[in-house]
């Protein structure tokens, strides 16, 4: 076991293996287990983290049915998912200056980028060519020990704990970044299909904090008492309503929403969204359903009566991310999670898979 200094006094050990979530037999009868696996060691480049939280995303149940359009994590030779970490920097490669061993740090779902092109010039650097997936194309968060490019690591604020930044590094920024290309003022309408679930709850949290005026859409009593608890203007039980949109419209002044997140993923939630909308009103893609099972839009006489826009939003880039953790430090954002030990991660994948999660589940490497 190597014991890392950062110069200041500050020693860490570093273990030759750690445990990981792995995956087994991805596809539609995938199963993970967790496993000892080798320390990795850092590039020049890079940095080491030792994670201490990782939130559990669907974007990783994804990637292990191998239901998107993506080649398989087996391709990259990656067995562990997961792209929302938090934890501590352990080791530096041998050209990192700007980071020190002990300082906080996370992981988000982009990589890396070029930092060299329009698209990284312009903000927009997760939509890079040179932009790959942790925990798709390179080990994830699931994996307590993992790598991380020095430039594209994310820093973690103080007043902001490791199981709220863990969540915020794709759920929260993933949101901020729709909000924010959503263009949506203090006043107006927002409407978020998936309300209850990880990502749709820091949504309400963030456009309430925005000065929005916020209508949940979500099936139960329990992700009504937390949608209204978030601070929900009001809330649509889709099992309850017989037309949602119908509702919707009624809810925000006869008129229709200014701008719906679609943080759901189901073929439902994206038909309706159109229909929820008022004149100029924008509809944000944002939860990923299967490949082939969803489509975005309505018919054109829609979009030009309505002058419909439909914005499709990715993960959000390293500004996005630090704006988000900087909503939490104030004390608007806070995740609602579910802590899982390391040894029932396996149990928390099959909960999020199954559909039953309200907030985020959270995994505790220390625990």
């Amino acid at each position: 076991m190597a014991v890392e200094n950062n110069g200041n006094g500050v020693q860490i050990e570093v273990p030759k293996t750690c445990k990981a979530g792995v995956v087994v037999d991805e596809g539609p009868n995938f199963r993970v287990e967790v496993e000892d696996v080798p320390v990795p060691e850092p590039g020049p480049n890079d940095v080491l983290i030792r994670m201490n939280a990782t939130g559990i995303c669907y974007s990783d149940i994804h990637y292990m049915l191998m239901d998107l359009p993506l080649p398989p994590m087996s391709h990259f030779g990656v067995r562990s998912p997961g792209h929302e970490g938090a934890g501590v920097v352990v080791k530096l490669g041998s050209n990192v200056t700007n980071w020190k061993v002990g300082d906080r740090a996370g992981i988000k779902p982009a990589y890396d980028a070029c930092f060299n092109c329009e698209l990284c010039w312009t903000g927009k650097e997760t939509h890079c060519d040179e932009s790959p997936q942790i925990g798709l194309q390179f080990p994830g968060s699931y994996q307590q020990y993992i790598l991380s490019p020095a430039r594209y690591t994310q820093r973690i604020p103080d007043g902001v704990d490791d199981f709220t930044a863990g969540p915020i590094m794709c759920s929260g920024s993933t949101i901020y970044a729709s909000i924010k290309e959503s263009g949506l003022k203090p006043g107006d309408w927002a409407v978020f299909p998936g309300a209850g679930g990880g990502v749709g709850h820091m949504g309400v949290q963030l456009a309430k904090a925005m000065g929005m005026r916020v209508v949940g859409i979500d099936g139960g009593d329990e992700k009504k008492e937390l949608c209204m608890k978030l601070g929900c203007d009001a809330f649509v039980d889709f099992t309850k309503v017989k037309d949602v949109a119908e509702e919707v419209v009624k809810i925000t002044d006869g008129k229709g929403a200014h701008g719906v997140f679609v943080t759901a993923t189901s073929a439902s939630a994206y038909a309706s969204a159109p229909m929820m909308t008022r004149i100029g009103g924008k509809v944000l893609c944002v939860g990923l359903p299967p490949a082939g099972t969803a489509v975005a839009g309505a018919d054109p006489l829609l979009f030009v009566g309505k002058n419909l826009h439909i914005i499709g939003t990715k993960v959000g880039t390293l500004l996005d991310t630090q704006r988000a953790l900087e909503f939490a430090a104030r004390g608007l954002l806070k995740p609602i999670y579910e802590v899982f030990p390391l040894a029932k991660l396996p149990d928390a994948v099959e909960k999020l898979r199954s559909g039953k999660v309200a907030g985020r589940l959270v995994v505790d490497f220390n625990s």
